[in-house]
């Protein structure tokens, strides 16, 4: 993280305080795949619960790396449809630090859950076709993957105190859930 750049002194969160997790989760062709995750240790016990619950209902996470293994870059990682939570960065559009640079968020499968703008731009061309919010009538792991609010898997999250960004009113972020103290 330190070499990468992921983690940096002028971090609002010690590395101390991070935590790192391995997690099964089921990939897009059905497979099961370990992936790993750094969060704050105060949200470590819960990221685990929370992933164990989503493999056993089946929901299915396409990658879960490490940012560092995209140059900490957060473009790179939603290109690849990577679920990740650490990542000492400011928010989108923003001069604040993001609750990422905390360890305390989440992107889940963010093409198929994008960001969308006040204006309602999507800045990942493979997102665009996920912009209208509806499970199709097939069993896709694509389609699955989509989270909408009264899913399982968003509840999940919201059990354990999570807040979701496709509730938000300006913005939608659709793959982003996080925690406050």
């Amino acid at each position: 993280m330190i070499n990468i750049g992921s983690w940096q002194k002028e971090c609002p969160v010690s590395i101390d305080d991070l935590c790192y997790i391995q997690v099964i989760h089921h990939n897009f062709n059905k497979e099961d795949k370990l992936g790993e995750l750094i969060v704050h240790k105060s949200i470590a016990i819960d990221m685990i619960k929370i992933m164990n619950e989503l493999y056993d209902i089946n929901y299915p996470i396409y990658q879960m790396k490490l940012i560092s293994n995209f140059n900490a870059n957060d473009w790179e990682s939603i290109e690849a449809d990577n679920t990740s939570s650490f990542n000492c960065r400011k928010i989108t559009g923003g001069k604040k630090w993001s609750n990422h640079a905390y360890g305390k968020a989440i992107d889940i499968n963010p093409l198929e859950n994008p960001y969308i703008s006040k204006k309602g731009y999507i800045s990942h061309k493979e997102s665009i076709r996920y912009k209208k919010r509806i499970h199709l009538n097939n069993e896709s792991f694509q389609n699955k993957a989509i989270l909408l609010a009264n899913d399982k898997a968003t509840k999940i999250f919201k059990k354990y105190g999570f807040k979701w960004g496709g509730d938000w009113k300006t913005i939608k972020d659709y793959q982003h859930f996080e925690k406050h103290p």
